[in-house]
């Protein structure tokens, strides 16, 4: 993380933790890869009440996957209070 700190000099970096800047330059590569392959979307919740349309279609807009296999489904129209709810009982 040092190596990716605004203003780092991997020199200096490679000089602190005593290691290869070579190898600072590799890790730092394959950490960029793996950002450009993932894709993060803001979530925004908003308190109080909003206009709802209607799903158009029947999937879930959010679906969580647990390591036991078991998931949970939100749908679309679900209310920002039930979401916050199930997801704080996943925590």
């Amino acid at each position: 993380m040092a190596a990716f700190t605004p203003g780092a000099i991997v020199a200096d970096v490679s000089r602190q933790f005593e290691v290869s800047t070579s190898l600072i330059y590799k890790w730092r590569r394959e950490v960029m890869a793996t950002w450009a392959e993932a894709q993060f979307v803001p979530a925004v919740i908003v308190d109080g009440p909003r206009a709802v349309e209607p799903a158009a279609r029947s999937e879930p807009a959010i679906v969580v996957e647990l390591a036991s296999g078991a998931r949970v489904m939100i749908g679309a129209t679900a209310t920002v209070s039930m979401v916050s709810a199930a997801l704080r009982a996943l925590r």
